[in-house]
């Protein structure tokens, strides 16, 4: 049997891992183990908790106050001993967190094969997404296999002179959908359960990134302050990262307003359920610039950039950055321009079909077959 040790500690890797490790799981030539970081705590163990996926080892690194450099520290101190012991055959992380990086670095030191799903992606700026674009960067030099979501993801790769080892997959963040969305989903969060998708056009917004948190985030709220006093038809719903620079804000601006809606971060399921009963998105994160297309849901992305051109090509997704006149503009024209909302939400998505994870681990067993 194959080893394979999954490694991941955020809560976006894990939405995007579990249905992978779910499918490792179920396959009769593979012996699949899991540790978690808990780089997020609270936020990982929810999505755990969804997907029934119970990891062998947690190494609990979280504290308060942490930085960057402790976090590094604390998962190469913390996978030492036990990759030492484990001796996995391949170790597969995700995608561009610090414990991913740091995690494919262990395994490196470990003398142990690395495989990154979700590879490829790029802005070529190494401070935007910071410190996300160079955790992806270090870690392709790290990997022998890379599970690249799309054909632009394998050029950035070959482009880089890495074309050994390189599959193209689909992103498996479409993969955990077949677990998640239902028609009759009846949310756990009180707030979402008695929201009237029936009489308001919704807009779910999340907004969190460390770029955007020396005001860019003071400016998205001023936005949808604007925009919430123009058009008495809207709710907004925030999901509010546990990150006190993210919080702070937020509550201070927004949370006077009677259709501005905060919460908590909510489960994977009542979040996939939101974005497929929004109007549109507004978001600075990664993986909604994949999910929310499939559900036929523009995606404005409160960002300079993006690793994620296919999306925007397709025309599924529009990078519009935080300045709050620019917001307010590009909703309104999704508001009130039929044509424009049409071309966005009947867009294809570029991000596959939902069986990413079955390509992953045939991939996985075409490589040791040969090696």
């Amino acid at each position: 049997m194959i080893k394979v040790m999954s490694i991941f500690g955020t809560r976006p890797e894990a939405i995007k891992m579990c249905p992978l490790v779910k499918a490792l799981e179920a396959d009769g030539d593979i012996d699949s183990i899991v540790a978690v970081t808990a780089q997020h705590r609270e936020m990982l163990d929810s999505a755990l908790d969804y997907f029934g996926v119970r990891p062998k080892y947690d190494l609990n690194i979280m504290k308060r106050g942490q930085t960057l450099s402790t976090i590094t520290a604390d998962v190469i101190l913390g996978l030492e001993e036990l990759l030492k012991n484990e001796r996995p055959d391949l170790v597969l992380v995700h995608g561009d967190t610090t414990t991913s990086f740091a995690a494919a670095l262990s395994a490196f030191y470990a003398k142990c094969a690395v495989g990154h799903v979700e590879a490829g992606l790029r802005t070529y700026d190494k401070y935007s997404p910071y410190p996300e674009e160079m955790n992806r960067c270090l870690t392709s030099r790290i990997a022998e296999l890379h599970f690249a979501p799309t054909e632009h993801s394998r050029e950035n790769l070959a482009a880089e002179g890495i074309m050994r080892g390189v599959y193209v997959t689909g992103n498996t963040a479409l993969d955990a959908f077949k677990y998640t969305v239902k028609p009759d989903w009846k949310f756990d969060d009180k707030r979402l359960s008695s929201l009237d998708f029936e009489h308001y056009r919704v807009i779910t917004v999340t907004a969190h990134r460390r770029e955007n948190q020396s005001g860019g985030i003071e400016n998205v709220c001023r936005a949808i302050l604007e925009l919430a006093e123009r058009h008495p038809e809207l709710l907004f719903v925030y999901p509010v990262h546990l990150s006190p620079a993210v919080r702070e804000p937020v509550f201070r601006l927004l949370d006077s307003h009677e259709r501005i809606i905060l919460t908590d971060p909510v489960d994977v399921a009542d979040m996939h359920n939101l974005l497929s009963r929004s109007y549109f998105i507004l978001t600075d994160s990664g993986g909604i610039q994949e999910e929310a297309p499939s559900f036929g849901k523009p995606v404005l992305v409160l960002r300079s950039e993006t690793e994620r051109p296919e999306a925007v090509e397709a025309g599924t997704v529009k990078v519009i950055g935080t300045d709050t006149a620019r917001v307010v503009a590009e909703a309104e024209r999704l508001l009130c321009d039929k044509d424009e909302y049409r071309r966005m939400s009947e867009a294809k998505n570029p991000y596959g079909d939902g069986h990413a994870s079955e390509r992953i681990i045939a991939a996985i067993k075409e490589y040791f077959a040969a090696n």
